[in-house]
Order: structure tokens, then C-alpha cells, then sequence
């Protein structure tokens, strides 16, 4: 049994409304097979707002759940609501969650209500990813909101994917940790293949990988030893330290793609089963029993 628990992902998916939330789900369902069809919010063919007021007013009122596979995995997403109107309903739903991911809108970055949801992760102390999306939209500017994410909530904030492109040339990703790049197939499927980094990118990818080694080694006093002492980490070491960095709330990877055109949902996923927590990484719960008013504790 906790084997499986282990391999178990419960993620709210948080943001300011508009800023891409449930095309990000939707996107996730057609990746993993979950969905035939990638549904859109403005033709009213998504899944998970299917209440016919969401559908006529094109943002979600009420948190949706679906759970799909994934790496061997399984994981629970739940798309909740970014306007203000509604989100008690996410703090509620933010509660039964393991984990976050904090969608970002690449044009408009961070929002009054970026950073409530921002604060009820805060109140829960949950674990988080951080996904800029709209990079296909004109006037995207991942740099520009990178850095904002930086300002406003902190230097635990720290890129592990960088794009290639923006707006209309946006085509794909540079993966910092793998020093791989890779492109994105323009049809909508998911589908990528690695390229070489492009020669332009090179110092940038090269400054900001050391960026989140060091970020990665200063969640850690064995790793952090190990770097000072200017020895090379390990893959093995850099992936596990990702991990445990974000699950202990030191690290906040972030990263990027465009969820209407499915770009860069595959990685994403791929962060949330390597850096969010189990079950079992979050503990016991404590609570108290409405029957008899004492305190109770609950195991994964």
C-alpha cells in the first residue's frame, strides 16, 4: 500500500483568473490519454467547466477534479477558481491538496489574485511548481515575469526550463538541469524531439543552470558542502535535490509553454511527479472529530 500512496499526486491548480488554468488541465487530460479531444474554453468544448454558466461566461466558478496516469503515477488535479468572487471554493479545495501549481500569465504576469492563491498555498505550506503560460502570445515576455515572480515572492523562485522563442517564434525548450533542448511539433499533440541548444541561448542556459544548482545545493548542507568545495553534482544528486528541495518549500521550479497549443505540458507533468509531494512526504493530518470534539490523527 505505500508504494502506491508513494505514487500518488494530489495538485490544485492555482492562478488570477484568466491567466490559463483550465486550459492547462485540459491539456494535461489530452497528454495522458485521458481525453480524445484537447477542449477549449472559448468554443466551449473544455471538460472540466461544463456547468452551462461556465461554459456562457468562460471561467470556472466551481473547482473540477479528474485523476489520470502519468510516469507511473497517478495524479489528481483539481482546477479552481481565479476569480474573486469564488475563491473560497480554492482554499477550500487547496486543503485537500498535496501540492500547487501557480499558473502565470506570460503577458500579464503576476495579479492581485496571483497573489492570494499565493498566500492560501502560504497558509497550507504546500509544495509548488510555477508554469508561465501564454508563451505563444504576442507580447509573452518569460524574462520579464521570471524576474517579477523573483520580486514578489522570493529567490526560492527559480527557473529550470527557459524557452526558445516568444510570441509567434515560440518553439520549444531548453531543459537546465538535462542541458537538453527540445522542440515542440506545432500540431497540438504534446509531441516534442530534442534539438541542439541554440547558439544564442548557450550563455544564458549556462548563467542560469548554475542559478538553479545553487539554489538546489543551498537546500541541502551535504550538496551545499559539496558545491562550495567546487565539486560537480551529480545528475542523480541534482535530481534528487530538486525534489526534496521543493517538497521541503526551499526550491520553486519554474517553468513555461502554452497550454491552448499543448506546449510543454509533458515537462510539467514531469515536474509534478518528480517535485510534488505523496501522501506520504506530507504526513499525518490532524484534526478534530466533530462527534466528540478530540483531537484526531490521520495517516496517509
Amino acid at each position: 500500500m505505500s508504494t502506491v500512496i508513494a505514487n500518488l499526486r494530489t495538485v490544485g491548480i492555482i492562478s488570477h483568473g484568466g491567466a490559463g488554468k483550465t486550459s492547462l488541465a485540459e491539456a494535461m487530460l489530452f497528454t495522458t490519454g485521458s481525453s480524445k479531444r484537447l477542449g477549449k474554453v472559448d468554443d466551449g468544448t473544455s471538460i472540466m467547466d461544463y456547468d452551462p454558466e461556465e461554459i456562457a461566461r468562460q471561467i470556472t466558478l466551481s473547482s473540477s477534479f479528474s485523476t489520470f496516469p502519468w510516469r507511473k503515477s497517478s495524479i489528481t488535479i483539481i482546477d479552481t477558481p481565479g476569480d474573486f468572487n469564488f475563491l473560497v471554493d480554492t482554499h477550500i479545495c487547496l486543503s485537500g491538496s498535496d501540492g500547487a501549481v501557480v499558473v502565470i500569465d506570460a503577458i500579464d504576469g503576476v495579479k492581485v489574485q496571483t497573489e492570494k492563491v499565493w498566500e492560501f498555498a502560504d497558509d497550507l505550506n504546500l509544495p509548488r511548481l510555477i508554469a508561465i503560460n501564454k508563451m505563444d502570445r504576442e507580447r509573452a515576455d518569460f524574462f520579464k515575469v521570471a524576474n517579477e515572480i523573483k520580486e514578489i515572492f522570493g529567490d526560492k523562485a527559480t527557473p529550470v526550463h527557459l524557452p526558445i522563442g516568444a510570441a509567434e517564434t515560440f518553439s520549444g525548450v531548453v531543459d537546465l538541469l538535462a542541458g537538453k533542448a527540445y522542440q515542440f511539433q506545432d500540431d497540438g499533440s504534446g509531441k516534442m524531439k530534442k534539438i541542439d541548444i541554440p547558439p544564442e541561448l548557450e550563455d544564458l542556459v549556462a548563467s542560469q543552470r548554475e542559478q538553479i544548482i545553487e539554489r538546489i545545493a543551498e537546500s541541502d548542507d551535504v550538496l551545499l558542502e559539496k558545491y562550495l568545495e567546487g565539486e560537480e553534482l551529480t545528475d542523480e544528486e541534482l535530481v534528487n535535490g530538486l525534489r526534496s528541495g521543493c517538497v521541503a518549500g526551499d526550491v520553486i521550479p519554474i517553468t513555461c509553454g502554452s497550454a491552448t497549443k499543448n506546449m510543454g505540458t509533458q515537462m510539467l507533468l514531469d515536474l509534478i511527479v518528480q517535485c510534488l509531494p505523496s501522501p506520504l512526504d506530507r504526513g499525518d493530518k490532524t484534526g478534530i472529530n466533530p462527534k466528540n470534539g478530540e483531537e484526531t490523527v490521520r495517516k496517509p
